[in-house]
């Protein structure tokens, strides 16, 4: 009889909680992308950890808010999609924001799965319990302890979380503690991702997500976060290295322009130092071709890299 056990868990909360810092802490490796700009991650990308018998995915989740234009309320949808597709959510909140109307909002929209969830429970005998959401209290280093203390009530109060954490996912404090839990409620199953595999992002999606991530760090004031980097090419020379090649896409020419820099210097920097990460990450010689081009405010965003829970996995 297998032993194989397998637990997917969505990664849910506000805009620049800190949701995909605590999955690459969790992961081991930097799957999604990072950066001080809110609402960087646009759709929901799965890491993988392995635990001698048990497998972990976690889904990392667009920012939740209340989105008005389509490709907002898209992500959003997505977002919300993998709560209901996982086996447990973790709510992640910004110790220093407190109880937000945002965060009342996530609340109400956990309770229902919770509540779905103590349904099918008593209707379907399953091998392990598992709970519908777990609160994770994140950047507690910068507030003091009296505070989380209150916050922890406030959240508790609203609704009826299995288990409370307090981490950093920045310095990795409490995040241990977090990860055995997950490994103890990891329902019995088999694995939904190959052993070596650390996330479901090709390539070439991976290689793409990081040069956003480096261009959102070095123009994050003058740029929004809205712009795309798609993936065109990726072909592999006679020498071992590889040729990649992505399109940038920003909104208006002015942006263009400000990607670009003077003589294409801005460009150029930003395509070494995502050359550089990608080298130490996947261990390839890379030559990145970048090129930007204007596309007006798109009706929705990339397919690539979309759908939720376990009908994405291969």
């Amino acid at each position: 009889m297998s032993r194989k056990r397998c637990g997917v868990f969505a990664l849910v909360g506000e805009p620049n909680a800190g949701k995909s810092t605590l999955m690459n802490r969790v992961v081991g490796t930097g799957i999604s992308v990072v950066t001080h700009k809110a609402q960087t991650t646009r759709f929901n990308v799965r890491g993988i950890r392995n635990h001698g018998e048990i497998q972990l995915v976690l889904i990392d989740t667009p920012g939740l808010f209340r989105a008005r234009r389509v490709p907002d309320r898209s992500m959003v949808q997505d977002a919300w999609t993998a709560v209901w597709d996982s086996d447990a959510s973790l709510f992640v909140v910004d110790a220093r924001k407190g109880v937000t109307a945002g965060a009342r909002m996530i609340v109400q929209g956990l309770a229902e799965k919770m509540e779905s969830v103590r349904t099918r429970d008593s209707e379907e005998p399953r091998q392990m319990r598992v709970p519908g959401a777990a609160l994770v209290i994140n950047k507690v280093d910068l507030v003091k302890k009296p505070e989380l203390l209150r916050l922890s009530a406030e959240l508790n109060d609203l609704s009826e979380f299995s288990m409370t954490f307090m981490v950093s996912a920045r310095s990795g404090s409490g995040v241990e503690r977090l990860q055995d839990w997950l490994l103890s409620v990891a329902p019995a199953g088999p694995w939904l991702f190959a052993k070596d595999q650390s996330s479901d992002l090709s390539p070439e999606r991976f290689a793409a997500e990081l040069t956003r991530k480096h261009i959102l760090l070095h123009l994050h004031q003058e740029l929004p976060y809205r712009l795309g980097v798609d993936p065109v090419s990726w072909d592999v020379l006679k020498d071992g290295s590889v040729r990649i090649e992505q399109l940038v896409s920003v909104k208006r020419a002015g942006h263009r322009g400000i990607l670009l820099g003077h003589r294409g210097r801005t460009i150029r920097t930003i395509g070494s130092a995502a050359r550089s990460e990608l080298r130490k990450l996947l261990g390839i010689d890379a030559h990145l071709l970048l090129r930007v081009q204007v596309r007006p405010e798109r009706n929705r965003e990339s397919s690539v890299g979309r759908g939720t829970g376990r009908e994405m996995a291969k």
